[in-house]
């Protein structure tokens, strides 16, 4: 994990009008127009290929803040999709993150942090040229040159920045709100679905027939097995050793014809794994989107908790703030768990439940929310989905055996 710190040198001005001058003859601005001595940005990336998070922690140093602009360059070709706790822009390389209504004022000695989630093509490099209000944080000077027009002769606002604590982003200690399920609970079995299958046809150690063990991006160290050890019901599943890293990537793809669902599916599968969801990506079923150029629809994992993914965009559901992963839920080790999820292609939005109970950062209800389906919808997004495919992607560390079993999808919900 990389942690950039950078200290820069005062801001020397010769306005002997406006400010008092130091023993060394240098004038110091504060306020929302510039930093002060001591002025810290550490960023803390979490990485995966094609992909990253960062929370960056802004402290002011020495003088209060009562607004801020921070702003940094990128050596690569990272892109900024989303942001949360400030207002973030981009232009070429240079990212510029500007304070919300609520965290403007920073203390002397204190600080605020706030995060980003980003895209790369072919590398992702060190971000640099930190700075704060125009202020160099990192001795490298400002990414833009500051004003050169006459600071005023009036003494800037002394209003001094709330006392009050700005709202924190750190995950709730009570369990994230969920949605009731419905009153009349859907029909147990498969309730007619085109696809219902306990795997108990599979007569041989490798998954045939109605599924094909599959590798969409390249295969590695990741197989795909008929286990008669471990079953949810009957005498068979499918296991699935996922090992970490990139490239290890495997699956079992449905051969059922799923085009008669039309545009709204509903799925239920049972799944147990062993290993507790990691911070890196990773995924677990995937769905062809034939309205997204035939990149998946992912569902699986990130920061400890299930959340859905784009493929095309590398949109998430939730996004990643602390905020938005907290209105998620892991996914239980050493047990079955019943994961239920429906799409609708025509309307554009997806819902998920765990066990019967709806997951609200797992929602896509068609109306942007900020940390749950805000980045979902930052363009239109209408699916048009082709197969189901059950298996383990690893995007960094994360290894994990899986199994599943009684798995149905139909045109209407089919319940645990």
């Amino acid at each position: 994990m990389t942690i950039l710190r950078a200290r820069p040198a005062p801001l020397v001005a010769a306005v002997a009008a406006l400010a008092a001058v130091t023993a060394v003859g240098a004038a110091l601005l504060t306020g929302p127009a510039a930093a002060a001595q001591g002025c810290r940005v550490d960023y803390t990336p979490n990485q995966w290929p094609g992909g990253f998070t960062a929370n960056i922690k802004v402290s002011p140093g020495d003088a209060a803040v009562s607004g801020w602009t921070v702003t940094w360059t990128y050596a690569g070709d990272e892109r900024v999709t989303n942001g949360w706790n400030a207002t973030v822009s981009q232009s070429g390389s240079t990212v510029n993150a500007r304070n919300m209504s609520y965290n403007g004022g920073i203390p002397a000695g204190g600080s605020t942090e706030f995060g980003v989630q980003g895209t790369y093509g072919t590398a992702g490099g060190a971000p640099t040229g930190f700075s704060l209000n125009g202020v160099p944080c990192n001795g490298a000077g400002p990414t833009t040159p500051p004003p050169t027009t006459t600071v005023p002769t009036t003494a800037p606002p002394t209003t001094p920045p709330p006392t009050t604590a700005p709202p924190t982003t750190a995950p709730p200690t009570t369990p994230p709100p969920t949605t009731p399920p419905p009153t009349t609970p859907p029909p147990s079995g498969c309730a007619g679905a085109v696809l219902c299958d306990g795997f108990e046809n599979q007569t041989g150690p490798t998954p045939s027939g109605d599924w094909n063990v599959v590798s969409p991006d390249c295969s590695g160290a990741g197989t795909a097995t008929i286990d008669t050890s471990t079953t949810h019901s009957g005498s068979r599943a499918v296991r699935i050793n996922g090992a970490a890293g990139y490239c290890n990537h495997v699956f079992v793809r449905t051969t059922k014809n799923l085009s008669g669902l039309g545009s709204v599916r509903y799925a239920r599968v049972w799944v147990r794994h062993t290993t507790a969801q990691p911070t890196d990506h990773t995924t677990m079923i995937t769905m062809t989107d034939a309205a997204d150029g035939n990149r998946d629809l992912r569902l699986g994992g990130q920061n400890g908790a299930l959340q859905w993914n784009r493929a095309s965009d590398d949109a998430t559901l939730p996004e990643q703030s602390p905020a938005g992963v907290a209105q998620s839920v892991p996914l239980p080790t050493n047990r079955w768990a019943c994961l239920e999820f429906m799409v609708d292609g025509s309307a554009g939005q997806l819902r998920t439940w765990l066990d019967g109970v709806a997951v609200t950062g797992l929602t896509a209800d068609g109306v942007p929310t900020h940390d749950i389906d805000g980045q979902w919808y930052n363009r239109t997004w209408r699916p048009q989905l082709t197969d189901l495919k059950l298996g383990w992607e690893s995007y960094g560390g994360g290894a994990d055996t899986l199994w599943y079993d009684d798995v149905a999808m139909g045109s209407t919900r089919i319940g645990c």
